[in-house]
This record gives structure tokens, sequence and C-alpha cells, in this order.
């Protein structure tokens, strides 16, 4: 079966554009690291600036409308320039994709233009502020507190392995408004601005604010955050006092993946499948094990299920489709098949696939003990793969609780994809 996708001649004369502005905007000596632990703040500004120079051209967010610094793109367009992005390995924006949505579908105009604008130019970036120490994947068990004070908000809290690379320029997320409200009536979504930031003392240059690396096994990308009565504006709200649990939900299907992916990329499949005409010392090659063969092949198989779920939610969130089990499905599925794909690579690499990239033996840079590493974590990000699977039997109908989708900016009838 071809997996490959056709193009037109209009389109191809872009992608010829898009890489030769990449060659020529990209410096030679810039390279994103294998393993994250080496991503040091000089590489992260390096990439900023590579970044804001895709914003200005409107690439950075293709498809995201143009008064708010997107390209106005269509979704072909931006296959291509992701596709090409991954050609010269140059990483997306460090912004977590899933705190644009809420901003988009609950954002004022006047918030927008002040917030949601500067990420989409890459000016700014922006972390999803969500898990707590004793709330786990509940979101809804939300301890931080948002306290009035004449016209600002006094927040105070801790959050736990917040993901993001570099320094924020903002955080996102929920605090409890009202103390007395139930559950899913009682938060409000807050935007705080972050001035600046030293990971050696966490210190940011906003009273009450500090934000701490922790140092996992997946590497240094996760943070403890600790608000003790941090000052924030009132227009810092989206949504009502108590409408943060409903911001949230717009939030969460972009978390289990309710925008889908315009180019799934899957490197340690790449790697495998090239790995299997690599060469053996009795002049065979990998691939001619017929017990390697299918270990591989299983793997591959399970890649581009999984590639076609994300571009089919991709299609139906383009044309402005309810994207209801559809996202849960692939939400799921690549949660578990990552997992499942990550032991066969270590079938066919045997323990090579463990070295780390400063190990010169190491297959292709040590992505693969990289990976490996991630996956070990995958079953607990963005609210577990059990929340997934609940989320899932809500929108197909085998749970007590039916659930329909919250809103999207594809569903939203006032917001532009």
């Amino acid at each position: 079966m071809d997996f490959s996708l056709p193009y037109t001649e209009e389109q191809e004369r872009f992608r010829k554009e898009v890489r030769g502005w990449l060659n020529e905007n990209v410096p030679a000596d810039l390279k994103d690291p294998v393993d994250s632990r080496d991503f040091t703040l000089e590489l992260n500004q390096r990439w900023r600036e590579v970044h804001k120079a895709l914003g200005q051209k409107g690439w950075l967010y293709p498809s995201f409308p143009k008064e708010y610094g997107g390209g106005g793109l269509s979704g072909d367009h931006e296959t291509i320039i992701t596709e090409e992005m991954d050609r010269s390995g140059v990483p997306s924006n460090f912004t977590s994709d899933n705190t644009l949505p809420p901003m988009q579908v609950w954002g004022t105009d006047e918030q927008k233009e002040r917030f949601l604008k500067p990420i989409v130019t890459g000016e700014k970036t922006v972390w999803n502020k969500l898990t707590e120490p004793n709330g786990g994947a509940d979101l809804a068990n939300v301890q931080g507190t948002a306290v009035r004070d004449g016209d600002d908000w006094l927040l105070s809290g801790e959050h736990v392995f917040v993901s993001g690379r570099g320094k924020p320029g903002f955080l996102l997320g929920p605090m409890k408004t009202d103390p007395d409200a139930p559950r899913h009536r009682n938060l409000g979504y807050f935007i705080i601005p972050v001035p600046d930031w030293d990971p050696d003392t966490g210190s940011t240059g906003l009273a009450g604010l500090t934000i701490k690396e922790q140092n996992l096994l997946n590497g240094h990308d996760q943070h403890n955050i600790v608000l003790n009565e941090v000052r924030v504006p009132g227009d810092h709200l989206f949504g009502g006092e108590t409408q943060g649990w409903q911001v949230a939900g717009t939030t969460m299907e972009s978390e289990h993946g309710g925008r889908g992916k315009a180019f799934p990329i899957d490197t340690p499949i790449s790697n495998l499948i090239n790995h299997l005409g690599d060469e053996k010392s009795d002049g065979t090659t990998v691939g001619s094990d017929p017990v390697l063969q299918q270990t591989a092949m299983n793997a591959v198989v399970e890649s581009h299920v999984q590639g076609l779920l994300v571009r089919r939610v991709y299609w139906m969130y383009q044309n402005r489709h309810e994207i209801s089990w559809h996202s849960g499905v692939a939400n799921v599925h690549g949660r578990e098949s990552t997992l499942r794909i990550e032991s066969k690579v270590r079938e066919v690499y045997g323990p090579h696939a463990l070295l780390n990239s400063h190990d010169p033996d190491a297959p292709h840079g040590g992505q693969h003990e990289v990976n490996a590493r991630n996956r070990a974590g995958q079953n607990h990000a963005g609210g577990s793969t059990n929340i997934g699977k609940v989320v899932l039997a809500r929108r197909i109908g085998i749970s007590r609780t039916i659930e329909r989708p919250a809103p999207t900016p594809s569903t939203a009838t006032n917001v532009s994809v």
C-alpha cells in the first residue's frame, strides 16, 4: 500500500520556496541535540530567532488566520512546511500547542491581540500550567486559588511536570476562584506573564512566582512552579470567573489529539527501516533475517495506522467537522502503539538500542535510547492513557456518562481555524 501523498505543481513550487528559505536562513552549525538534556539556553535563543523569522512569514503557524500572525494558508501548505522543517532539522515552536485553542475560542479580540498574536509570530512562548502535586490527572481537582483584590487577582498554588523548552513568556492554566462552588463550576483560567527566568535560582522577575527544573528520566524539560500571591490584572482571565473548567475542556480536546497532525513524524520507524538495509559482517542484511523482518514490519504497520488516524483527524479539523471519538482513537492507539513499537525496536537492534547519544557506537546518534526513556513516561503524559480511554468510552456510548466534545477553533462559529 502506498501511503505517500500526491502534490500539485503549485504545491511543489511552494515546497521549493520553503526549502530554499530554510537553507538560507538556518545556520549550518545550528543543530537540535538528540538528547534534550543537552539543550542549552544559548541554543534556545538561537532557535527562537529562527522561529521569529518563520513567524514573520506566517510559517510558524501556517493555517492560523493572518490577523493573529498566522499564514492563512491551507492544510496542504502546513503539511509541506512541516515536512521541510523536519527535513532541515528545525524544531517546531517551543510553545505548547495545547495553549493556543483556549485563547482562540475563549479570548476577547483584545486578549487575542495582546497574548495570542505574539505567540503565533514567535515573539513569546507559553507553557500549560496544569498538573498539581496532589491532583495527578484529575484536572478538576485544582487546589491553587485565585482571590480577588480590587481589579486584580492574587494567584497561589503549586504545579509539577510543567513541560517546556527554554524560557516561557507566559504560563496558562486554571485556578480555583470560588472555593464554595461545586466541581466544574469553581475555576477560572488565567494567563501569567513571565518577565524573565533564571533556571539556577528559579526567579522570574514576577513577585511570588518561582520556576525550577525537574531532573527526570526524560530530561529537564519539566518544571515545578510555585505561586505565592502572584498578582495579575483582571483582563488576564479567559472566559468568566467560574468558566475555567469549560475553557480547560478546549485545552483537553487539543491535548487528546483533537487537531490531528498534518505530517506525523515517526523518527524511530524511519531509522528502523534504514537499519534493515544495513550489512552484517557475513554480507547479508539485518532485514534478511525473517524473524527480525517480521518484527520490524509489525512496527512499521502500527506506525502507518497511527499516521492515518491522526491525518484523518487533521482533515476533519481543517474542514470543521465535529471531532468526537475520532481523536480518542488516535490518542489511545498512539499512546499504546508507541510503547509496542519501542519494544520491537529493541528486539531488532538488541542492546545497542540503549546506547546514549554520547556513545560513539550508538545507532542513529542515540535517538533510540532517548525515545525509550521518553516512552517510559508516555502513559502518564497529557492526562494518562486511562483518562484517554475514559474519554473515548464516553464518546462512543459505552460509559455510564455520555460526553460531547468541548468547543475548539474548528467548531466554534466565531473563530477562524
